[in-house]
């Protein structure tokens, strides 16, 4: 398989991340923490180019033409995580044809090991597209109203979702426009996929491939920055 685009989605205002700035702005170990996922994906050898989606009103994101000789391109996003894939899907260069994958990777990830990405790649190319994930390992409880367990779910099957996710161009922009169109929030490119009868590949990935979310992960990012490759 020929190397691939990646889009990343950083329209976002990660309002629990708290701060002045949008949270993939927002600095780990000296640096903004979306660089450190930009250098993290173009360093790995089947990543071809990255598409970064911003939002309209951005003041904030460096713009670059390449990053470790891979280009680096620019597209303006919506109010929804998909909205900005689809966005970035269509303005993928030309050279990405319909019929090719393209990864998905969440700017606030900056920790995916490459390994798993090389996985993901493999297992999932071989195939309609798949996901990073883990089997979900903690005891799982449902909450009632008042905020008291109610229940203990069973956890048999259930995996946490990461990123990349990974699926064929057309195909992916398609389920997301569908999605939009029946008025539907997808929470990611997988719960679109699966919507048009597609069943992504979970394929299992490093559970220090944190997405950060709330400002005690920016300490546990910093140290995971290092440590992960």
């Amino acid at each position: 398989m020929d190397a691939l685009w990646c889009v990343l989605p950083a329209a976002g205002k990660g309002v629990r991340a708290g701060g002045d700035r949008p949270k993939q702005y927002q600095c780990v170990a000296g640096r903004p923490l979306i660089e450190h996922t930009l250098e993290r994906l173009a360093a790995h050898p089947r990543i071809a180019g990255l598409m970064v989606v911003i939002s309209p009103d951005d003041t904030h994101f460096a713009s670059v033409a390449q990053v470790h000789g891979k280009p680096l391109l620019t597209a303006t996003g919506g109010s929804e995580r998909s909205h900005s894939v689809l966005a970035g899907l269509h303005a993928l260069p030309d050279s990405v044809g319909p019929g090719d994958f393209v990864l998905v990777h969440d700017a606030a990830r900056p920790c995916v090991r490459g390994d798993d990405i090389s996985r993901l790649i493999d297992l999932a190319g071989a195939g309609e597209g798949g996901l990073l994930g883990a089997p979900l390992r903690d005891t799982l409880k449902r909450a009632g109203a008042s905020g008291h367990s109610v229940a203990t779910e069973p956890r048999e099957g259930r995996w946490r979702a990461f990123t990349p996710q990974m699926f064929r161009r057309d195909a992916l922009a398609r389920a997301l426009a569908l999605a939009a169109d029946a008025g539907i929030v997808v929470s990611d490119e997988a719960m679109a996929m699966e919507r048009v009868g597609v069943a992504p590949l979970l394929v299992e990935g490093s559970e220090d491939n944190i997405k950060v979310t709330t400002p005690a992960d920016f300490a546990l990012a910093e140290f995971l920055i290092g440590r992960t490759r």
